[in-house]
């Protein structure tokens, strides 16, 4: 029996076995939906942590911290962030929502909301804040209406970030410069740092954030200083420290982001609408001339063992039987009639996310971490009308690790605004695979003029004199050379020159920023087009 139909409850799910994260698509948000108009692609990366770690929750936070809360809380506090959920795939350790404009992911102790276009992201923050406290259970201050204080709760750290605009002056709300940016999350938490890193009349990188176990500042006594943003150029060679935790384990943490502009022509057309199409009606053509073809050889096998033609076709006209041949169309040549012609899946040919499958396989995006090595992965993809692009992957640990991680891609490929975003936490070790291959991947399938890596990491302190024995000081080499060999490769990226590597030492973390162009780049001066 061959079936080519695409389910109306349609899934993107590469496993169907038990525990593969679950997939929910809202089909009235995913209306109306249009990319048409110049669009700034480059998101607002907002990172919030309540606890350090999943298995360290603080006392009478309910036992799954953030996943407690329902989807349509989630939802009303994206209302205010201007933006829609598409689709959710919920997993044991963390839920990913499609967004219509980017992605948000949920963990028990953290909160990632990546936004493009013109969304208000920073708008969202104080409601996240209430939601942590007052439904997650996160200590919080309790709020007094009365006194235009609201519930907060106090978060461990926060992260936000963002690239230079393309078109800034259609921003809203706080989001019309870095400064206002800075000041509006100045009135949340007090003793924040911001950061601009790379060059002021070049592309550069914006960084706001918070030392561990950061307080809130109190709402009627604002701190009436304002947080200065740091211009980063920080030579590379002052930023390599190795060393390991006083456990013997080094805590992974590690973000990775790719943020790629002016992708090549031929990169971006498998990211509009049409394009997809043509390829999915290709496949689905060519699956029905195999399955014809393979029928026949069957019919052919059948013969061998003395059943005759006229025995199949009596089979044929029963009730209960089905007509393999009427799974083809005119399109199949010789082995189609116009009366058996099977209609293209309308789902193959519109907007959604049937389409958004067939261009994360055929892009190479699906290889990215691939179901031969993560058979519970999960891609939940959407493609927009006439063009655009976004996915979630959710990559559950192989081998039975008690962890999920994430990535997400984002693709505005017109040609006056074209970008695209790649970002994961996925653990290089845990990949077995070097920063460097990612890169190449990602530039191998976008083929950008210019793009942006930012990479951070935990970092590996000893916290014990005694701890520095000769194995740490071993290890420490070790991780030494390890680093040393990755940033060789990230600096010979085949086909581009890097054009900055700027390191800096932060609290708890290292962070290394990398800018490359291409070596035939001739698109003059990077877009500037914001204050600072």
């Amino acid at each position: 029996m061959v079936h080519f139909d695409i389910p109306k409850h349609y899934t993107t799910s590469p496993s169907s076995l038990t525990g593969t994260p679950h997939l929910t698509i809202n089909r009235e948000a995913t209306q109306d939906l249009d990319s048409s108009n110049a669009f700034e692609g480059p998101e607002k990366l907002l990172e919030v942590w309540f606890s350090p770690s999943p298995t360290n929750l603080p006392e009478r936070t309910a036992p799954a911290g953030l996943k407690n809360v329902p989807a349509e809380t989630w939802k009303e506090m994206l209302d205010l962030v201007n933006c829609k959920v598409l689709s959710t795939v919920e997993s044991e350790h963390v839920d990913a929502y499609l967004l219509s404009e980017s992605s948000m992911f949920v963990f028990p102790h953290k909160l990632i909301l990546k936004t493009c276009g013109t969304t208000t992201l920073l708008r969202g923050l104080p409601r996240i804040l209430e939601i942590a406290g007052a439904v997650a259970g996160f200590p919080h201050v309790v709020g007094d209406l009365k006194a235009g204080i609201a519930t907060a709760a106090t978060p461990y750290r926060v992260f936000y970030s963002r690239k230079n605009f393309l078109f800034p002056e259609q921003q809203k709300g706080p989001h019309r410069s870095w400064r206002d940016e800075v000041k509006s999350l100045d009135r949340l938490f007090r003793g924040g740092s911001a950061y601009m890193i790379g060059k002021m009349n070049g592309e550069h990188w914006y960084l706001y954030l918070t030392e561990p176990n950061m307080i809130l500042t109190p709402p009627a006594t604002p701190d009436p200083t304002e947080t200065q943003t740091r211009y980063l150029d920080v030579p590379a060679v002052q930023a390599e420290k190795f060393c390991r935790g006083s456990d013997g384990v080094s805590q992974q943490d590690e973000t990775l982001e790719i943020l790629m502009t002016d992708l090549g022509q031929e990169n971006a057309k498998q990211f509009y609408l049409g394009h997809a199409s043509a390829v999915a009606e290709g496949r689905f053509f060519q699956r029905a001339r195999e399955a014809r073809k393979e029928a026949r050889q069957h019919l052919g096998s059948l013969a061998d063992f003395g059943v005759g033609f006229a025995d199949v076709k009596d089979v044929a006209h029963s009730s209960d039987a089905y007509d393999i041949f009427s799974n083809t169309c005119s399109e199949s040549g010789e082995f189609a009639t116009s009366a058996e012609e099977q209609p293209f899946p309308e789902e193959l040919a519109t907007e959604g996310h049937a389409l958004g499958t067939v261009v994360s396989e055929n892009s190479g995006l699906a290889e990215v971490y691939p179901v031969s090595k993560y058979p519970d992965a999960r891609i939940d993809a959407y493609l927009f009308t006439p063009c655009g692009f976004s996915a979630n992957g959710v990559i559950p640990a192989p081998h039975g690790q008690c962890a999920t991680h994430y990535f997400t891609v984002h693709v505005t490929p017109e040609p006056n605004c074209s970008y695209a975003s790649f970002e994961t936490n996925v653990p290089c070790r845990q990949t077995g695979r070097e920063t460097a291959e990612i890169v190449e991947q990602m530039v191998h399938i976008f083929k950008p003029g210019r793009f942006s890596v930012t990479l951070f990491e935990t970092k590996h302190t000893i916290t014990d004199e005694t701890d520095a024995d000769a194995d740490a000081v071993v290890e420490a080499k070790i991780l030494e050379r390890r680093k040393a060999t990755v940033g060789s490769r990230m600096d010979n990226i085949k086909g581009y020159r890097r054009a900055e590597r700027i390191v800096h030492d932060l609290e708890g973390y290292d962070l290394v920023f990398r800018y490359y162009e291409s070596w035939d780049w001739e698109g003059g001066e990077p877009r500037l087009g914001e204050t600072y």
